[in-house]
């Protein structure tokens, strides 16, 4: 049995607390590897899952985030897709089971040994308050390129019946913040998971005066009808001020990528498409289709419109009939160049006679 599957069972949180205060920081910036976040929708449940399809997706980065694990079973099941798939070995941590009454799931950590190594510091939050439904998971890593490092917390925000049920989580966030800065200290931090919220909401405003998330335009859940996306409930922050080398950012379109419709893809993959972060010069290869959504922070908006218009409109003059698309449509980023109509507002779009791309949200 591997190492990492011997620490998912037997790591205690308050040792590795200690552990990770004691020893120090090796390097401060981790570089040239690609950085993801999933939720994998009830992985290790059931029999519906497709394994080659989920391998074929994940493969495209090199350190996974996972949410909504429901068996280690699951996770093991991917690694080993992930092996037959690359032809080289991956690992994995898992937390225990988190949740209230008979509804559990696990957070995991999946990554290819080629390229990144668990470097100390696995553990669950300590959540004495009783914020958390489902207590973040967290882990130092290395980048195996230069041995530079970073922390990274991976929660799945509950969604509740409204929400006003999920807010108390998304507040709490800024306390669970400031804990992994001071549990890995001298380390780039980042934030990944399944929200539950738009990083517009109000309720981010405590998380936002030390963290930015990396994806403000688009959407990453699957809706049944095909290329339709709705909400950006996933995200990856970073702090305010990363040291972190990100050279690009967004949303892995992998109904496109692997050729299946939404429907498909819901049952047998996720209802999530996974997001990513590119770090040094690392990035993903050009046969993945992908939604680039990363904004740079000094030109990021705080609190983005509504409508979409704090960017610039993009006409697709080669499209009949004549659509445009905001920049939080799935295919702002696919038009050509050549084939792009720039306008200042939807209004002045829709007099030129275009109207709103249908896979919009």
């Amino acid at each position: 049995m591997k190492l990492t599957r011997m620490l998912s069972r037997y790591l205690n949180a308050a040792f590795l607390i200690v552990c990770t205060t004691l020893i120090p920081s090796l390097t401060a910036y981790a570089s040239d590897i690609v950085v993801g976040s999933w939720n994998i929708q009830r992985l290790g449940h059931g029999s519906n899952k497709s394994f080659p399809a989920l391998a074929a997706i994940a493969s495209k980065v090199d350190l996974l985030a996972v949410q909504e694990v429901m068996t280690e079973d699951g996770i093991t099941q991917l690694e080993q897709a992930l092996e037959k798939h690359t032809g080289e070995p991956w690992s994995h941590l898992v937390s225990h089971a988190l949740g209230e009454n008979s509804y559990k799931e696990m957070y995991a950590f999946i990554w290819r040994e080629s390229a990144v190594e668990y470097s100390e510091g696995a553990v669950v939050y300590l959540d004495r308050d009783n914020y958390f439904v489902r207590e973040p998971f967290s882990a130092k890593f290395k980048s195996k390129q230069d041995n530079s490092e970073l922390a990274i917390g991976t929660v799945h925000i509950v969604y509740g019946k409204r929400i006003t049920d999920r807010t108390p989580e998304i507040n709490a966030l800024a306390d669970y913040w400031l804990w992994m800065a001071e549990v890995y200290p001298n380390t780039p931090i980042v934030l990944a998971g399944d929200f539950n919220l738009p990083q517009s909401h109000a309720a981010w405003d405590p998380l936002k005066k030390y963290a930015r998330p990396l994806v403000t335009q688009g959407a990453s859940t699957l809706s049944n009808t095909p290329g339709k996306y709705a909400n950006l409930y996933d995200n990856i922050w970073v702090e305010r001020d990363t040291h972190l080398a990100i050279n690009d950012a967004g949303i892995i379109d992998f109904p496109i990528m692997i050729g299946w419709d939404h429907k498909k893809s819901r049952k047998h993959v996720s209802d999530h498409a996974p997001l990513y972060m590119a770090l040094g010069n690392s990035a993903l290869d050009n046969a993945t289709a992908s939604i680039s959504a990363f904004v740079p922070p000094e030109t990021q908006s705080a609190s983005p419109s509504t409508d979409g218009e704090q960017q610039m409109i993009r006409g697709n003059r080669n499209s009949n009939p004549k659509l445009f698309h905001r920049p939080d449509c799935p295919s702002y980023n696919r038009i050509a160049k050549k084939n792009r109509v720039p306008f200042a507002s939807v209004a002045a779009a829709k007099a030129a006679g275009y109207r709103l791309a249908g896979n919009c949200p």
